[in-house]
């Protein structure tokens, strides 16, 4: 037995005050994570007096390019774009449920199929609230949101140990090459300030790295040409920046395209910095199951001598590195930096002792996230299967213990 979503929730209405708000409560189409995996800080706050309140339980979602799966169920009280719906459960609905009755992928492509404009597509309010949703009472309801959200809370919990690991490392890299803890007191004045005379100074052209792009593989004709994404499983990966952002992986390429793409082949563990639009997103390539190609819009640095991986990754993504990153983006509409200019900023690096030092302490740790990380690929997957087979029923809820 069917009814309409709109017999089970509704759109909330109501105002705050933007003077209330701050980047952590405030949300929008722009700090919403794709495929379901939250929010982050907003880089801003609006400009208006007024805005869309969410409250604590309610489920939102952005309503723009559904098919970038962004929902969070909200933690706290706020206030959001008007690009964001706000779906406030009924007295007769379980909250977990609404968020996993909307986090369905059935809904999103509903989402996209109803939707108006065709360059950036946006829900239909109307028929939104006309999406089928099973009928059932509320402690199936709660059996069911308890299963789905069991699966989710194991996620976040990996994702905290992971949080906790990165942390750990960053706080060694600041004790003993911020603070020069481990070194001589020998110094000499750079432009980082005191750094010890055994430290060499470089810039990241001399490196012994490998710094590469989507467009080094050929002319954007070619690449127009030769190469085709599907979002259907296939050859390889097509690792993107929104991919590193959500740890899932959904765009892949064929085996044609994946060779021609021979420049930007991705092994796991390289650094991949985004260098259009979101400036400076640093990640670690994951180990996946597929071969990997690099999209486009980021660099990759692959580093010749091991012991420079965790040290370059530290260094681009929470110190140094970072403020030189964005000192040298240019572009409004959308902010960018070219190669060359990132080959020309400098670095310092510490003697080869210190930093294998260093590589043998945060190697384990970084080894354990990278394990994290594969199980939540693999719980993401178990959760998104069953997911609409406990909607319809056709899975027992009584045939699954957590």
């Amino acid at each position: 037995m069917k009814c309409k979503l709109s017999d089970i929730c509704s759109f909330r209405k109501g105002k705050i005050s933007v003077d209330g708000l701050n980047r952590s409560t405030y949300i929008s189409t722009e700090n919403m994570l794709p495929n379901k995996c939250g929010i982050t800080e907003a880089s801003s706050l609006p400009t208006v007096q007024l805005t869309q309140e969410y409250k604590k339980g309610d489920v939102l979602v952005s309503n723009i390019r559904p098919y970038f799966k962004k929902i969070w169920k909200a933690t706290y009280d706020g206030g959001c774009s008007n690009d964001v719906l706000v779906f406030a459960a009924n007295s007769n609905t379980d909250k977990d449920f609404l968020y996993y009755i909307l986090a369905n992928d059935d809904f999103f492509a509903y989402s996209m199929a109803t939707s108006k404009g065709t360059k950036m597509p946006r829900g239909d309010k109307t028929s939104i609230m006309q999406y089928e949703v099973p009928v059932m009472d509320i402690e199936l309801q709660r059996r069911i949101a308890s299963i789905l959200k069991s699966i989710d809370e194991k996620i976040e919990l990996n994702n905290a140990i992971n949080n906790n690991l990165e942390q750990q490392a960053v706080l060694l890299f600041k004790k003993w090459f911020i603070e020069f803890d481990n070194s001589s007191k020998n110094m000499l004045e750079t432009r980082f300030g005191l750094v010890p005379e055994s430290f060499k100074l470089l810039k990241n052209g001399e490196l012994p790295l490998v710094v590469t792009d989507y467009v080094a593989n050929g002319s954007f004709a070619s690449l127009k040409a030769n190469v085709t994404l599907y979002q259907e499983p296939n050859y390889a990966y097509f690792i993107r920046n929104t991919d590193l952002k959500s740890g899932t992986f959904e765009v892949f390429v064929d085996e044609h395209s994946y060779n021609f793409l021979s420049k930007s082949t991705l092994y796991g563990g390289e650094i991949i910095i985004s260098n259009v639009g979101d400036v400076g997103s640093v990640f670690l390539c994951p180990k996946l199951d597929k071969p990997m190609t690099l999209g486009n819009n980021i660099i990759m640095l692959r580093p010749e001598q091991e012991n420079l991986r965790y040290y370059l990754y530290i260094w681009f993504k929470w110190l140094y590195g970072q403020s030189l990153i964005q000192g040298i983006k240019g572009g409004s509409a959308q902010p960018k930096f070219n190669k060359t200019d990132f080959k020309n900023l400098p670095i310092f690096l510490p003697p080869d002792d210190l930093l294998e030092q260093f590589h043998q302490i945060v190697k384990p740790m970084f080894e354990l996230i990278n394990e994290n990380n594969t199980e939540n690929q693999a719980l993401t997957r178990t959760r998104d299967t069953i997911l609409p087979r406990l909607m319809s029923g056709e899975l027992d809820v009584s045939d699954i213990e957590i």
